[in-house]
């Protein structure tokens, strides 16, 4: 078996199950766990290295040279391999979560991991956490990408990822889950804590097993020392009102930081060096203990008392980290926000000591960190989980809670909003915060839009008679079975590639097919579904249940779900539409072979439309049944609505004298109804229709839709053959009525010829169109053609149609790749000896193959350069109404041409 079949089996069978997502949430945790491991160790190396060489070299020279230098490489290695790594990197991973697209990939965790390790090695004042975080969701997502898993199930393994990253990093699991949920995706569902659980619990288990921790805090100091009285809670107040407004502050200098450093115009590279290098001249100024923000932080927590010494190091990393973070260094905010935190808290416990001769530093210490990171991060239950996680001291939770909870309120009073999303708008993204909906994708699933009845083609047939099927159907792929097992899929993009090879006929399918196609179940969503499509290029997949081909389901199944979502129940509120109810009707003998239907809406265009319909009646002896559809509030029932007909009745019975005339049988009625589709679709099955002739404006403003609502449809829906007319855009003259006075004008005796161009008067046996007058001309026809059923349906419709010009010329032709030496006339001959059977367009019709790259193209070009009338398309080989229904071809040709253009859909069998 190859290695591109055993891949693609390997891809199918690693669908976004729950079973596969915790395994994947397994790999990540373990995957992000090394990573903190590796930046800890790689950092923690890099920054006892600068130490020493400050104690071997003058301070001021190493200091300064080694923030400069490894500023400038780390911010090299940003700017020139992954911008996206620049900065702490958890503002990346929530807008990549709020699906905009920002990238998350192994090159960017990769670039983050050695870039954050180097910068912080470097001494600037920024911490590890925020860049395990990213590197935790990179490589989240760049497994994701690899996998063909949905967008919502990419989302979630992303946020399983950056969870693992913070636990990683501060030996805190629950903390982790607790920071997806209150910070990241906002999402509770049962996968997402599924998978955020397991990540972050392997990834705090797996660094706590090989030292990754986040503080090197002596614990039994720390809970020996830790306590906490009733009288102490005004002191954690003020702890916390004073966290929250200087993390505020803080929040703010950020923000001018980043600005200002914009402002200087120089490039990345030179910003962190130059930030590098500032902070290695105020550390070489400062006590030594300064240089070690590890040991410094500790130092605070667990040492005795010393304001002075705890104000000097706030004010420093406050200002240092403002001038760091600006830069863009690759560097996060946790640790910075803890030693300020901590700094602030020794601050009111020394006041505390001295006012009432009692409580711990070290409580004070602790519960300030949780509080200034609760300001900073607006993560208050957070805060509170990762500094309990790391000391696991129940004293401890009390004053957290107190501290935390307040710092947030008065951080949010004062500047509200997530500092993650203020960076980002700096960046020019805007999270915009939606009610969660329940759309269509992720609501229905394959079997509820599939199709059950799939053409199949047997693994044994040759290339000449898969090409045969394909020349039979509007399909443009083929699932191919063998013992009624799915094998493979066909395509005509296959059946192109075996013509260029020039292989023989009688190869067997299973030589050309592609083997192991990407398959889907039916319990997968239409985004799962979706996404597979757009992943792998690909127009349908097939719909397997065990090993068993149940269904097929293409882009043009999705795309009609979510346009009758839209269009259903996010349209008009309100019960379901209820039968039409027909409030007006006459009837004419029944003595015809079938019956075609008209429905008329506008003046505008009911002439000419009832003109074809006359034409083609005529020809086929059918009967002609006129409808006219009044739309009523879904609130009310269309049997109990009063509606005035009188402008319709009008209509219609214009519509009958002119039928008179022409001695057609011409039925007419009026149906109240809520849906104009649905009423039409009622009338066929009602009336037997056989042909549904309609109008159709050329183009729709209605998303998801190609000719409209109504059309829509009528095209997918209706069991009989249906045309459709876009008429074209004739000139007006002073003299020449428009559609709606031929209608008014029908009791003139004199009857007037069809065309402007037309020479000379109607004769006394002049066909149904003359009487009639008006600006359109229908004397040059263009007919592509490519073999399709509906093709044929349209050759068989043109000898009706083209009576409404005088002198008829028709066009036949065929487009061909200009890479095509000789193409292919079988089917324009036949459809000659079709046409030349009828008398009166025997001499009428020639057939000319073209040239271009595209049908579309080639038919714009020969009607604009050669003044086509009328251009009549029908579903051809290459699926020109499976174009239609996707939207392309018809579309593009009907908008692109002011010639009339006329769209033929053969009857659907059921």
């Amino acid at each position: 078996m190859s290695l591109p079949v055993l891949t693609q089996r390997f891809r199918t069978w690693w669908q976004p199950r729950r079973g596969l997502a915790i395994a994947e949430a397994s790999v990540i945790g373990l995957v992000a766990a090394l990573s903190a491991v590796f930046l800890k160790v790689g950092s923690g190396w890099l920054g006892t290295w600068r130490v020493y060489s400050a104690h071997i070299l003058p301070a001021w020279l190493a200091l300064p040279a080694i923030g400069l230098g490894f500023g400038f490489l780390a911010g090299f290695l940003v700017q020139r391999l992954a911008p996206e790594a620049a900065g702490s990197g958890i503002p990346q991973v929530k807008a990549s979560l709020a699906n905009v697209p920002v990238n998350l990939s192994w090159r960017v965790a990769g670039v983050k991991l050695l870039s954050a390790m180097i910068a912080i090695g470097s001494g600037i004042t920024l911490g590890r956490q925020g860049p395990t975080v990213q590197v935790g969701a990179g490589l989240a997502g760049g497994m994701s990408r690899w996998v063909p898993t949905s967008p919502e199930h990419r989302r979630q393994m992303i946020a399983a990822g950056a969870g693992a990253g913070l636990a990683a990093a501060f030996n805190a699991p629950i903390a982790g889950v607790l920071f997806i949920v209150e910070e990241l995706l906002q999402d509770l569902s049962g996968i997402t804590l599924g998978t955020a659980i397991i990540a972050s619990f392997i990834g705090g288990v797996i660094s706590r097993l090989l030292g990754g921790g986040s503080l090197d805090l002596n614990l039994q100091l720390t809970q020996s020392s830790s306590q906490f009285s009733i009288p102490e809670i005004p002191f954690f107040i003020l702890l916390g009102i004073l966290a929250g407004l200087l993390g505020a502050l803080f929040n703010r200098g950020l923000v001018f930081s980043i600005k200002l450093y914009r402002n200087l115009h120089i490039s990345l590279p030179l910003r962190v060096a130059l930030a590098g290098f500032i902070s290695g001249v105020v550390v070489a100024m400062l006590p030594s203990y300064f240089r070690d923000n590890t040991g410094l932080r500790e130092y605070v927590i667990t040492g005795s008392a010393n304001p002075s010494f705890a104000a000097i190091a706030f004010a420093a990393q406050f200002i240092l980290t403002l001038v760091a973070f600006g830069s863009g260094a690759p560097g996060g905010l946790f640790a910075p926000s803890l030693i300020l935190g901590s700094c602030l808290g020794h601050l009111v416990g020394v006041s505390e000591f001295y006012l009432l001769g009692a409580g711990s530093l070290t409580t004070y210490a602790l519960a300030g960190m949780g509080g200034f990171f609760s300001a900073v991060s607006k993560v208050p239950i957070t805060a509170i989980v990762i500094v309990f996680e790391m000391t696991t001291d129940f004293n401890l939770v009390l004053p957290l809670m107190i501290v935390s909870v307040t710092a947030y309120l008065v951080a949010e009073k004062v500047v509200p909003g997530s500092l993650y999303e203020k960076l980002l708008e700096l960046n020019g993204i805007t999270l915009v915060k939606e009610a969660p909906i329940e759309g269509t994708l992720t609501k229905l699933t394959a079997r509820d839009v599939m199709q059950e009845r799939v053409e199949t083609l047997d693994a044994d047939m040759t290339l000449e008679e898969a090409m045969q099927a394909f020349a039979r159907s509007h399909h443009r792929g083929f699932p191919v079975v063998e013992d009624s097992k799915l094998v493979g899929i066909v395509t005509q993009s296959d059946l192109m590639k075996i013509r260029d090879r020039n292989l023989a006929n009688d190869i067997p399918l299973k030589e050309i097919m592609t083997p192991a196609p990407m398959t889907v179940t039916p319990i997968h969503t239409l985004s799962n579904v979706l996404y597979l499509l757009d992943r792998y290029q690909v127009s349908r997949l097939p719909v397997l249940q065990g090993r068993k081909l149940i269904g097929i389901i293409t882009r043009g199944d999705i795309i009609r779900a979510e346009a009758d979502h839209l269009n259903g129940e996010n349209g008009i509120p309100g019960p379901r539409p209820e039968p039409s109810y027909v409030v007006y009707q006459t009837r004419s003998p029944s003595i015809g072979r079938g019956r075609l239907l008209v429905p008329v809406a506008n003046p505008e265009t009911a002439g000419i439309l009832l003109q074809m319909a006359a034409a083609i009646a005529r020809d086929r002896h059918y009967e002609i049944e006129c409808v006219q559809v009044m739309l009523v509030s879904r609130h009310s029932s269309p049997s109990e609505t009063q509606v005035r007909t009188a402008k319709s009745r009008r209509l219609l019975r214009q519509a009958e004298v002119l039928a008179k005339k022409w001695r057609i049988p011409l039925h007419t009625q009026i149906r109240v109804t809520h849906d104009v589709a649905q009423a039409i679709l009622e009338t066929i099955n009602e009336q037997h229709i056989d042909l549904i002739l309609m109008g159709w404006k050329g183009n729709t403003s209605t998303p998801g839709r190609i000719f409209g609502n109504v059309v829509d449809t009528i095209i997918r829906q209706a069991t009989c053959d249906v045309v459709l007319v876009k008429l074209g855009q004739g000139e007006k003259g002073e003299n020449s009525p428009s559609s709606s006075s031929i209608l008014t004008q029908h009791g003139l005796n004199a009857p007037l010829p069809l065309t402007v161009r037309a020479e000379g008067p109607a004769t006394a046996n002049s066909t149904p169109h003359s009487a009639l007058r008006t600006q359109h001309s229908f004397n040059r026809w263009l007919v592509p053609m490519a073999g399709g059923p509906n093709a044929r349906v349209a050759i068989k419709l043109l000898p009706a149609l083209v009576t409404l010009g005088n002198n008829p010329q028709i066009r036949l032709t065929q487009v061909f790749k200009p890479s095509e030496l000789k193409p292919d006339m079988t089917v324009l001959e036949q459809a000659i000896r079709q046409l030349m059977r009828r008398r009166n367009l025997s001499n009428t019709v020639v057939a000319v193959p073209v040239q271009a790259d595209s049908v579309t193209e080639g038919v714009i070009r020969l009607v604009k350069t050669e003044g086509y009338d009328v251009v009549v398309l029908g579903a051809s080989r290459e699926g020109l109404l499976q174009h239609a229904i996707q939207g392309n071809i018809p579309e593009a040709i009907a908008s692109g041409v002011d010639s009339t253009v006329i769209l033929v859909r053969g009857a659907i069998n059921n």
